[in-house]
Formats: C-alpha cells, sequence, structure tokens
C-alpha cells in the first residue's frame, strides 16, 4: 500500500492563489503577455546564469560549506516552482479581451466600476483575472468579493456586498472598458 504524499517545501500548489472548482483562469491579452514574458524570461536568461553558477561554485570542492552553492541551488528550486508555476497558468488561461464590450454599460470581465458606498465615499476598481490584479493599481479579482457583486450589473443598480462587518449598499456609477486597439 502507498503512503500518501506529504507536502514538501517545493510543492507549487501552496503557492496557487484559488480557483473556484471547475473555473476557467480568465486573464487579459496584456496579463496573459506579462505572465508569458516573465516564463520567458526565466527560462532563457536567470535560470542559465544561476546554472553557471552553481555548476562553478560545485567545481570549488567542499559544497557542504559553499554559500554560492548552497544559495544558488535554493534559487534554482524556486526558478523552477516559479516556472512549473507559470506554465501550469498560462496553459489553463483563457484569454478575454475586454475591448469588445466597449461602450457598453453592463460589468462584464476586464471592466473599470466606479461605484459609491452608502457613506458616499467613491471608488473605482478594475476586475481582472486571479494572476493578474494589483490591488495597489485598484485592480480586484473576478473571484473577489466586490467583483462577484458587481458582475452582470448595470450602470445605476444598487447591490448588496457581504462584507465582514455587514451587508453594504453600494451603486454603481460608470462602467468603462479600453478601447478596441
Amino acid at each position: 500500500m502507498n503512503a500518501p504524499a506529504t507536502p514538501s517545501e517545493d510543492d507549487e500548489d501552496l503557492a496557487l492563489p484559488a480557483l473556484p472548482a471547475g473555473a476557467r483562469n480568465y486573464m487579459t491579452p496584456a496579463g496573459y503577455d506579462r505572465l508569458r514574458a516573465e516564463l520567458l524570461g526565466l527560462i532563457d536568461d536567470e535560470r542559465p546564469k544561476v546554472v553557471e553558477i552553481v555548476h562553478w561554485a560545485a567545481s570549488n570542492g567542499d559544497r557542504s560549506e559553499n554559500g554560492d552553492y548552497l544559495y544558488g541551488k535554493k534559487r534554482l528550486r524556486e526558478i523552477d516552482r516559479r516556472i512549473r508555476f507559470l506554465t501550469r497558468r498560462l496553459e489553463m488561461a483563457e484569454v478575454v479581451n475586454p475591448s469588445v464590450h466597449h461602450g457598453r454599460d453592463q460589468v462584464f470581465f476586464g471592466a473599470t466600476v466606479t461605484y459609491t458606498e452608502a457613506l458616499g465615499q467613491e471608488r473605482t476598481v478594475t476586475i481582472m483575472g486571479i494572476d493578474e490584479a494589483d490591488s495597489l493599481q485598484g485592480q480586484v479579482s473576478w473571484v473577489s468579493p466586490i467583483a462577484r457583486t458587481l458582475l452582470k450589473s448595470r450602470e445605476g443598480d444598487v447591490l448588496k456586498l457581504p462584507t465582514p462587518a455587514g451587508v453594504l449598499e453600494i451603486e454603481v456609477l460608470q462602467v468603462s472598458y479600453p478601447a478596441p486597439a
């Protein structure tokens, strides 16, 4: 009888942002291009440099106290883990171009939505893919509570957003999409 696999420190699945069961990995064309460029940079530039350093460090003799060798091997594991992660995410990506909705007032993937909270505070978010959303840039993942609440709504709709502090009422003020190229 085989023993169940135990997670190791190299288990890349631990770092994967959760996708809802059966969901697709939606991504904008720009997000796909960024992840692909990162993958190619790791494969073509960074990994070969680290392999060269590890090879040089290994040729210096005792590996147990060789910092270049130990750090290089650790960095190689990190690079390989990231390569596996990016490869898997790009393979299952479904690229969706939000500009096809340009001029519409309904919220779909890729929309930039301005809404107001009950107390009058205005916020703007752009609904992006899980692997490309950057909260510092006002981007939210399409599986986040705010995005799930906003999806399929229209300008002028009043929605109920569940939050840890209770249900918050929000109103959709404006919906926009990037112009087609």
